[in-house]
């Protein structure tokens, strides 16, 4: 008898296998499980599901504690990670000026989009409280003097963005540049920002329970009209990550190093289906260095440095996506922007790329960073964050192809990039990587 006790005590109960099916779903599916049990909840209680919001606010109150310090000590890692040679500090610069200038203009492209499709015209989510709290826009003199900060823990306090990004850029350049005395400060940051992925980790695992509160009071309170704008942001994201993809690297390919883009684009198609499945730059980063190396013939003395500090600081997907999804909720909450907050966004979205590739959750991470800087509300969050997982694969893929752009590019200028190589057929390639890998590790 004590042993059939045992054997039924020790059944798990319908509630038991229910929670733990739930754990075991991936956490994108469960952010849309949530938004959709959310706005069900939302519409079925009507005006009474305001009692669900505080739910969501505790959410947007964990992400809004992540910014500071995730930001600072990313930041820094980031531009620590360069190496102090002669040739690592020359490709590090042009990697690192590539990839900015790469992604102002993704976000540039990303403000466009959504600025003629207008995604969010048709929500009017006006009457929300945050929505009040947008700041009046600096002038442009104000802007550039702000930006450096003169308390840098007070900017660090009060939570200043663009402040904490530049005086985090500027001790990562000094810790650099003072050698080996710099090293265990940076060896403190890489631990601090290890510990705040970790702790990013587990606030993104609140996140399904933070939407279905914000989205069962939206949907309370706003009824369907919110849903159908939903599908024009992602079509906006799609529309413009396929012309940054296309059309600009494929310039960029013909107008800096002289090379086809075809060829470049067959190259990397590996490396583009695995980020476009996975969602993960880090994730893709073999396959990226596969196709560096096997398919587009850069020398792996390049490859093994520049797209590893991609991963690390390249977010043009992301920043496009920063750009469609800010005016979104701009025009969902009734904001206009002034041309300094459409500049204030680029810069925003520019630096702070620098520091948040790689991290789970990242683009809504930085999301909230981008709409705090313009002081746009940040329930804006609850409604991307149920398509987010549609949106990161498509601006993976533009990080991933980012990067390998950055690399190709990188290596015909450093004459490190065999063209015939280049333009051989994959299987000839492939051919090619195999016969010359003994003299290549000979070289090296």
């Amino acid at each position: 008898m004590m042993t059939k006790s045992s054997s039924v005590s020790r059944e798990p109960s319908a509630l038991g296998k229910v929670w733990r099916g739930w754990m075991s779903l991936p956490l994108w599916l469960q952010i849309l499980v949530g938004m959709i049990l959310g706005i069900a909840a939302g519409l079925a209680l009507g005006k009474d599901a305001t009692m669900l919001k505080p739910i969501g606010t505790l959410f947007v109150n964990t992400i809004k504690m992540l910014i500071v310090p995730l930001v600072f000590c990313s930041l820094i890692v980031g531009v620590t990670s360069m190496q102090d040679t002669a040739r690592m500090g020359r490709i590090g610069f042009k990697s690192f000026a590539f990839y900015l200038g790469t992604t102002s203009i993704a976000i540039t492209l990303g403000l466009a989009v959504g600025y003629v499709m207008q995604p969010g015209a048709g929500l009017s989510l006006h009457g929300v409280e945050l929505a009040q709290e947008a700041k009046a826009a600096p002038s442009v003199m104000e802007t550039l003097i702000n930006i450096v900060p003169t308390n840098p823990i007070a900017a660090l306090a009060n939570g200043d963005i663009l402040q904490v990004i530049v005086f985090a850029v500027a001790l990562g350049i000094a810790l650099v540049l003072i050698g080996d005395h710099g090293k265990p400060a940076i060896k403190v940051f890489e631990s601090l920002a290890e510990a705040m992925y970790k702790l990013t980790d587990m606030v993104m695992k609140l996140a399904p329970y933070g939407v279905f509160g914000l989205m069962a009071w939206v949907a309370g309170e706003y009824g369907m009209d919110m849903l159908l704008p939903l599908i024009k942001v992602i079509l906006a994201v799609y529309i413009g990550c396929f012309l940054h993809i296309v059309g600009f690297y494929s310039l960029v390919l013909r107008g800096l190093a002289g090379l086809n883009p075809v060829h470049f684009f067959k190259g990397i198609s590996n490396a583009m289906a695995v980020a476009f499945t996975t969602s993960s730059s880090a994730g893709t980063l073999p396959a990226s260095m596969k196709c560096a190396s096997e398919y587009l013939g850069v020398n792996k003395k390049i490859s093994s440095f520049v797209l590893p500090l991609g991963t690390t600081i390249n977010m043009d997907g992301t920043a496009l996506y920063q750009g469609v999804t800010a005016l979104f909720v701009a025009q969902a909450f009734g904001i206009d922007l002034t041309w300094v907050d459409y500049l204030t966004i680029i810069l925003t979205a520019t630096l702070a790329s620098i520091g948040t590739a790689g991290v789970p959750g990242a683009g809504l991470v930085m999301l909230t960073l981008v709409l705090t800087t313009v002081g746009l509300p940040l329930e804006g969050v609850a409604l991307i964050a149920g398509i987010d997982r549609i949106l990161d694969m498509a601006r993976t893929v533009v990080n991933v192809s980012g990067d390998l752009v950055a690399t190709t590019v990188i290596a015909k200028s450093e004459d490190e990039l065999d063209e015939v190589h280049y333009n051989a057929d994959m299987q000839e390639s492939a051919l090619i990587a195999e016969q010359n890998a003994p003299v290549t590790e000979a070289k090296a």
